[in-house]
């Protein structure tokens, strides 16, 4: 196991391993695009080095290599022109591209969690939906769309029939599965409704042979500590950025912008305010 180092995060000491993670990790440094051109490539729109999930699933896109304007060129053409995306990891945009917002998350990886069953919770599936986004619209976990259900297991803890509590399966790359969308009913809170779920889709997603990882805002110390407690280990800091696309058409002007901003200061994003 790596030997772990303090660094400072917004004021709040994080574990950051000293040596890397086993075999399969670097997928995690660009989890987006693993993802897209991984399991879930039956979710996925791609042009070339660009890739981004289907409408209502999840916001982002990706590209191979951030560095690379010909990724970038690809992924105006898969978004046409003045269209919204988010995009992560990314500290840099070319020019041409306008920053409309952006955050930081800190990745963290399971290296010590107890991951077992929960008898209780119950699988959400489509029809659940309208129960889901009301309990999201209330917790604000981070993003959840119409169609995000369909990227992985979702489990439920109700009561009184009513949906309380929620955790699932978001990103899935090879090796890797991200748990997601954890949320509990603030009239709830405090009974270890979203540990439980926790554990328990981390052991769904270990029973395949996965391991599971999540993502954290930056400037939300208590969940990076409550992760870490139960077995979570912090692994990197993750920024997105939420852009606006060149309002020109047609890849070859894209790349045109592009290759100029390599011999200028490129534009930089927005200072963090969050992320999931």
């Amino acid at each position: 196991m790596a030997h772990p180092t303090a660094a400072q995060a917004g004021g709040v000491p994080l574990l950051l391993p000293r040596a890397p993670f086993p075999p399969g990790a670097p997928a995690l440094d660009n989890a987006v695009w693993a993802a897209l051109t991984g399991p879930h490539a039956h979710l996925a729109e791609r042009v070339g080095r660009a890739a981004r999930y289907r409408a209502e699933t999840y916001d982002f896109a990706a590209v191979a290599d951030p560095a690379d304007p010909a990724a970038w060129a690809d992924l105006h053409t898969l978004l046409g022109p003045a269209a919204h995306a988010r995009v992560k990891p990314v500290e840099r945009v070319p020019e041409g591209w306008t920053v409309l917002g952006g955050g930081e998350g800190v990745q963290l990886v399971d290296t010590a969690l107890r991951a077992e069953p929960a008898p209780e919770a119950v699988r959400l599936g489509p029809d659940d939906v309208p129960e889901i986004l009301g309990l999201v619209a209330r917790t604000r976990p981070g993003p959840f769309l119409r169609r995000t259900v369909e990227m992985g297991t979702y489990l439920g803890i109700r009561h009184r029939g009513r949906l309380v509590a929620m955790a699932g399966e978001r990103l899935r790359l090879p090796g890797w599965t991200e748990i997601s969308a954890v949320c509990t009913d603030p009239a709830h809170r405090g009974r270890g409704l979203a540990t439980r779920l926790v554990r328990a889709v981390a052991a769904g997603i270990r029973e395949r042979g996965d391991t599971p990882f999540l993502h954290v805002a930056a400037d939300n110390a208590p969940a990076i500590r409550l992760y870490e407690a139960i077995g979570f280990t912090s692994r990197r800091r993750s920024p997105f950025v939420r852009l606006r696309s060149p309002g020109t058409s047609g890849a070859g002007r894209a790349l045109d912008v592009m290759t100029r901003s390599t011999r200028r200061a490129p534009t930089r994003p927005a200072a963090p305010n969050g992320a999931r």
